[in-house]
């Protein structure tokens, strides 16, 4: 197995790994870190954690690892969701569901700390207001400015989405709530997803993406063609934080800079 390749470009800083595995430790040991640090800073670890079958991997690893459960303070963290599907919490689609199962459940994270998305409410954009009055009144910031997460988690879609900001859709272009419901009609259904505002103001964002078969949205949010339409991926550029880019070989395959 090869060393982790590691570029750090203005935009972002890409490390690509050898196989899924030491993607789950380059995640975890990165998410482990910046809690540290949080807390050292500022008393508190605020996070955002993501659904899919790769950050799954990753939470395992922090649940079972002795020497990352010890790094991380998780009695001093708050957690939240990147999104969720319009789904009860003990829907087999939950995002939510997924996390407890894998990491939440097995580490000492105080319940009143978990703030998980209420995808049961019957109506989506009532459940996305709620969200995004829980955001604001747990991660703090200064009066008149947009909450920031130490650090958000996101996965990455074939189509190029990330959260549930889908190609076409309209959470594209909010450019002032920060948690909306967002109809995705090819799947026939409500998501409630972070926006654009509140993913940039963050201190880190890491996508950890694994496999070929996203390979082509790698390429085509990292490194597009001239005149391409932009992905919803390529949307996230945080302000004033770190753009971090977890991938292993296959993923990065496509890419000139680091496949």
């Amino acid at each position: 197995m090869r060393e982790a390749e590691i570029l750090t470009t203005r935009e972002f800083e890409l490390i690509v790994e050898a196989d899924v595995d030491a993607v789950y430790r380059a995640g975890a040991g990165l998410l482990a870190r910046a809690a540290d640090a949080a807390e050292r800073e500022r008393g508190v670890f605020t996070v955002a954690l993501a659904g899919g079958s790769t950050p799954r991997g990753l939470y395992s690893l922090l649940a079972t690892d002795q020497q990352l459960r010890a790094l991380v303070p998780w009695e001093h963290a708050e957690l939240f969701w990147s999104d969720e599907r319009h789904v009860p919490p003990g829907h087999p689609d939950s995002n939510y569901r997924m996390a407890d199962e894998a990491l939440v459940s097995r580490v000492a994270v105080p319940p009143a700390r978990v703030h998980r998305v209420h995808g049961e409410d019957a109506d989506a954009a009532q459940a996305a207001r709620l969200y995004e009055a829980e955001v604001r009144r747990t991660v703090r910031a200064e009066e008149g400015t947009t909450p920031r997460f130490d650090l958000i988690l996101l996965g990455l879609g074939t189509d190029g989405h990330t959260a549930s900001l889908f190609p076409g859709t309209d959470a594209l272009s909010e450019r002032t709530r920060l948690v909306v419901a967002n109809r995705v009609e090819k799947l026939g259904a409500e998501r409630i997803t972070m926006t654009y505002p509140l993913l940039n103001a963050a201190r880190r964002v890491m996508f950890v993406v694994t496999g070929s078969d996203k390979a082509p949205a790698v390429r085509d949010v990292l490194e597009p063609a001239p005149g391409s339409p932009e992905l919803p991926a390529a949307g996230v550029r945080p302000v004033d934080g770190r753009l971090i880019w977890v991938l292993d070989r296959a993923a990065a395959s496509l890419l000139a800079c680091g496949g």
